[in-house]
């Protein structure tokens, strides 16, 4: 990765996805920066009035309502004359393309970060990436760009920001394996007839970190560390017997790195996002920080135990289209989006979130080296037979409980 970021002068930075959890932890880096990181371009779809708030204190060039209708409904009277609204698609592909953009910070969740997070690649920009379906959908495609391109791809997510920063210890050649660590979410001590009763709201109250609702689920199923697992893979240029995982409740150590002589170096610091943000934006340099500190003077614990693959299968899921690669990470993430939201909705159990998951990989026309178009008619594929096959499964649920009345 090329390091050329000058931190002498003012960094315009554009994120996308900028009322969502990662969005408002960049504005408080951004806030704490005396200057240092100048807002360019914010983006949100669907809370415009977040949005406009924002756009009222940071007075940022551009604002894009990716949601066009939202945005020819909403008041925009009292936006700052002199930053300039773009909707749509093409607007968040404008700003983050943009010649004057220097950092991109890529927080838009799930499929829909694509788009922009792709644009701001080929421009040859420094992407903090924590869209991490950017390269579950389509890594070989976003890491060959950046090649061409020239764009630097640095890790958002706590995981990988900590295998980044640990891998600098030695050289990469000499990496044995990197070790994710996970929370375990709020159903680590679950059994399995449990896990067939939980309830949304049960699976949103996250015992550690604060995030938006479908990464939260994520973290409940253990889907997250799956879709991380690829995104390591891709990130890191690792084999997927060289990514282990190991349930880590305290959130404090974020990840190990492993080299060959045995020895293992791990980042710690206490489970805060503004840390890894800011990395990413002020790499190789290290500046004042507004996140929290961790106290090693003060008694704390750190537990460290084997992920359970029977109870979270979808760790499972994550080995499996980190080797099969191809289409697998398209029709896995569109299937898990959908599953989760129907899930949030309360029209399937927590469970069935992996069921259905498992379903589509197994019926989804696999290939080896598709391009973006054909992954994304995947994705709306994998979305539509998502839907298709839940509805088939609470009208058959539906039928038997019928007769047996």
């Amino acid at each position: 990765m090329r390091s050329s970021l000058s931190l002498k002068s003012s960094q315009n930075v554009v994120v996308l996805g900028a009322t969502g959890s990662i969005g408002c932890s960049t504005l408080d880096v951004i806030r704490a920066s005396k200057g240092a990181f100048t807002p360019f371009a914010l983006t949100a779809h669907g809370r415009l009035e977040d949005l406009l708030k924002a756009a009222i204190e940071y007075q940022p060039k551009y604002i894009v309502a990716s949601d066009e209708a939202a945005a020819q409904e909403f008041d925009w009277s009292k936006l700052p004359q002199q930053t300039t609204l773009l909707t749509g698609t093409a607007g968040l592909q404008e700003v983050a393309a943009h010649r004057d953009a220097d950092i991109i910070v890529s927080a838009i969740v799930g499929r829909a970060g694509l788009e922009g997070t792709f644009a701001a690649i080929a421009a040859g920009k420094r992407v903090a990436l924590a869209n991490k379906e950017t390269l579950v959908v389509a890594g070989h495609l976003a890491t060959k760009l950046a090649a061409e391109s020239g764009a630097e791809i640095l890790p958002v997510d706590s995981e990988h920001s900590a295998i980044f920063q640990a891998m600098k210890a030695g050289r990469e050649v000499d990496v044995r394996k990197v070790i994710l660590t996970a929370s375990g979410g709020p159903f680590r001590k679950f059994t399995r007839q449990q896990l067939t009763e939980v309830t949304a709201d049960e699976a949103l109250d996250h015992p550690t970190w604060k995030m938006g609702p479908k990464i939260t689920v994520d973290s409940a199923t253990m889907m997250n560390k799956a879709l991380e697992l690829i995104e390591a893979k891709w990130l890191f240029d690792l084999a997927v017997d060289q990514i282990d995982v190991v349930v880590h409740p305290q959130s404090i150590v974020h990840s190990i790195v492993e080299f060959v002589d045995g020895s293992m170096v791990a980042q710690m610091s206490p489970p805060d996002m503004r840390m890894p943000i800011q990395l990413a934006m002020t790499y190789p340099e290290r500046t004042e920080c507004p996140a929290r500190q961790l106290d090693l003077t003060a008694a704390f614990s750190l537990e460290f135990e084997p992920p359970d693959y029977e109870r979270f299968p979808a760790l499972k899921l994550g080995k499996e289209v980190a080797e099969r690669g191809g289409t697998c990470g398209a029709v896995l993430n569109a299937a898990n989006e959908v599953a989760v939201q129907q899930f949030l909705e309360g029209k399937i159990r927590f469970v069935d979130i992996y069921r259905v998951c498992r379903h589509l990989l197994d019926e989804h026309p696999f290939e080896s080296n598709p391009e973006l178009t054909r992954l994304l008619e995947l994705d709306a594929w994998a979305r539509e037979e998502s839907i298709k096959w839940i509805t088939c499964c609470l009208r058959q649920a539906k039928d038997q409980a019928c007769s047996n009345t």
